[in-house]
């Protein structure tokens, strides 16, 4: 099925701004910058209002849709491959999201590297899950949801509090996840002139800036989440799309969480980007698949 006229012109969007972004000689805050203007793809969700606050520490934004169930939030989890994007990026996407699953979205503004290089984007995603709990929210009420490397942290984060023998969220959306710090699944060179967004080139520069420590192996599962023990996970529901030079390593996500006998589902988009979800509101294959995460976690919340 090819992609609808709308998807077409969301991918050229995409291409625009990270053409913008690779200009030659710009500093890191003027690319921050323009990255985080790929909110611009996303309408605003009708009926979704947005308070800015302080999560144990975190800045974060709430997400509140007119019709959010009062026991339930979702905590989110921004793109940018842990060095770019921001809380303001993912706002409407997240609104969508949240508006589908009738549940308020705690969008967290986790530390970026270089300047903070992991684990310090998992630490605020924790820290941000215990002010959620912290505000009377039950861990079986939170959904764990994100895109790119927030698709990463949204997995993580659950497999860090069942390590530790905490409660996790009752369930996961992992969209457009990058579970593999290897970087050698063959759609990464295969979709190089398909994803509008990112690169072979591109990850290799997230991955230097996120993981800094020589000693780390990148297919530490603690790292790649395709090695990883995922026995316990909450139901997992993971998207990707078609497109992506990360479209192997969701697909492997899918396969690894079948073997653990995890609840779960895994859907591609047909000639889905990276980060597809920020198309929200004006490409109907993102409207259909958002329909459906939130079904997702009206399902599984609370149960």
């Amino acid at each position: 099925m090819a992609a609808s006229p709308e998807a077409q012109q969301f991918a050229e969007f995409l291409a625009s701004v990270s053409a913008k972004s690779a200009t030659p000689g710009l500093d890191l805050a003027v690319i921050r910058d323009i990255v985080d203007s790929n909110h611009k793809a996303s309408t605003e969700p009708e009926g979704v209002t947005y308070a800015e606050v302080d999560a144990g520490g975190v800045p974060a934004l709430w997400a509140i849709p007119h019709n959010a169930h009062p026991d339930r939030a979702l905590l989110h989890f921004h793109f940018g491959g842990s060095v770019t994007a921001s809380m303001h990026s993912d706002r409407k996407a997240a609104g969508h999201i949240a508006k589908a699953a009738r549940a308020r979205s705690l969008v967290v503004d986790f530390r970026l590297a270089p300047e903070h290089p992991h684990p310090a984007q998992l630490d605020d995603a924790e820290t941000a899950y215990r002010w959620l709990i912290a505000q009377g929210y039950e861990p079986k009420n939170i959904g764990s949801t994100g895109h790119s490397i927030g698709g990463t942290l949204a997995v993580m984060l659950p497999l860090r509090l069942l390590a530790n023998g905490e409660p996790t969220p009752g369930a996961v959306v992992s969209v457009s996840p990058w579970t593999d710090l290897a970087i050698q699944y063959p759609s990464v060179d295969e979709n190089e002139d398909n994803d509008k967004m990112l690169s072979r080139t591109t990850l290799e520069l997230f991955r230097g800036a996120w993981l800094q420590d020589p000693a780390v192996d990148y297919a530490d599962p603690r790292i790649s989440l395709v090695n990883a023990d995922l026995t316990g996970l909450p139901p997992t529901l993971v998207y990707y799309g078609e497109h992506e030079t990360l479209a192997d390593d969701g697909a492997e996500l899918g396969r690894r969480l079948a073997d653990h006998k995890i609840t779960s589902e895994v859907h591609s988009i047909p000639e889905g980007q990276h980060s597809f979800v920020l198309g929200a509101g004006r490409v109907p294959e993102v409207d259909q698949a958002i329909q459906h995460m939130g079904q997702w976690l009206r399902n599984h919340l609370g149960t």
